[in-house]
């Protein structure tokens, strides 16, 4: 029985899908992971946001880089350098083996959504943890430069070129991963978070699969967001910075716009920092929580994914 169902991008999103884990039964816990980052590198199949949402709930995430695996040693890529090799994607010796184990299964014809089972089962994360699609779906990143791969635009140009907006290549023909719509449209469904996550390049993709955000706006369950942006700055990645250059403010009220504005909230989580901006969220028509959204220790993930689930269970209760 799914009780919550968690729409998460990468290192933000996976530290409010622990919390949450810690506070609702595991087995009442659905995360579904954006894949459009997804890309094939050195032969593999690499799913970065998938990894570290799968590393950060088994426990065997890297606390000091923020991404990959604990204990890494780089033996691997250090010899690639030697002959020349492509290393502006950092993979690490304990990342690369799921990686290679995870290309492996996909090219046996297993998908994505199987693999990620068999993934968690060894590492331990005993969660179920599903990837937005199993179709291939990648984000391009459209710059005054010209087009790019996402993965090129975020680590190999660090975020450096200006954006201008964003597509999802193969979004048409996908479809959502087995059990996401169901999960959606079940009665047993006590709320929906959006953790707080790129809402162009993490949220959005997920949004844009077919079906999805009907089911959003039918399911008897409120949805909540939690917003990325806490006073005017994006704690982890370019959101704040791809917000200015699309001429949008950098503010959580623009974030909470951004979702309201096509219907998909019921409740929006803003920082202490930003309560001031709390009666204009609510001008939205959507109701408002404030709690501390910055997450530095596993008590303050336990802390707000509390605060969230009683937020959602106190629209419930309103409606």
């Amino acid at each position: 029985m799914t009780r919550i169902v968690a729409l998460s991008g990468g290192v933000g999103g996976a530290k409010l899908a622990l919390g949450l884990s810690r506070v609702v039964a595991r087995h009442e816990l659905m995360v579904v992971a954006n894949t459009a980052d997804d890309f094939e590198h050195l032969g593999l199949h690499i799913s970065p946001d998938l990894d570290t949402v799968m590393y950060t709930l088994s426990g065997k995430s890297n606390q000091e880089m923020g991404w990959g695996r604990e204990g890494e040693s780089w033996a691997f890529l250090e010899s690639l350098e030697e002959v020349g090799g492509e290393t502006w994607f950092r993979l690490g010796d304990r990342d690369l083996a799921i990686h290679v184990e995870r290309t492996q299964h996909l090219r046996a014809g297993e998908s994505l959504s199987a693999v990620t089972r068999h993934l968690c089962d060894r590492l331990g994360a005993d969660i179920d943890l599903v990837p937005m699609t199993d179709d291939a779906v990648r984000t391009i990143v459209e710059t005054a430069g010209g087009d790019l791969a996402f993965q090129h635009y975020f680590v190999r140009d660090r975020c450096e070129p200006e954006v201008s907006g964003f597509r999802f290549e193969g979004i048409d023909a996908a479809t959502a991963s087995p059990g996401f719509l169901e999960a959606l449209a079940s009665d047993d469904l006590e709320a929906v978070v959006v953790c707080p996550s790129n809402p162009f390049v993490s949220v959005d993709p997920i949004l844009a699969l077919a079906g999805v955000r009907e089911a959003l706006k039918q399911a008897a369950a409120p949805v909540v967001a939690v917003s990325p942006i806490v006073a005017g700055l994006a704690l982890k990645g370019p959101a704040a910075k791809m917000m200015r250059e699309l001429d949008i403010p950098a503010t959580a009220l623009a974030v909470a716009g951004h979702y309201a504005a096509r219907g998909l909230v019921d409740g929006f989580v803003v920082d202490e920092t930003d309560r001031t901006l709390a009666p204009e969220v609510e001008k939205l028509g959507v109701q408002v929580l404030v709690a501390q959204t910055v997450m530095e220790s596993l008590a303050d993930r336990e802390s707000l994914a509390g605060e969230v689930v009683a937020f959602a269970s106190q629209i419930r209760a309103d409606r």
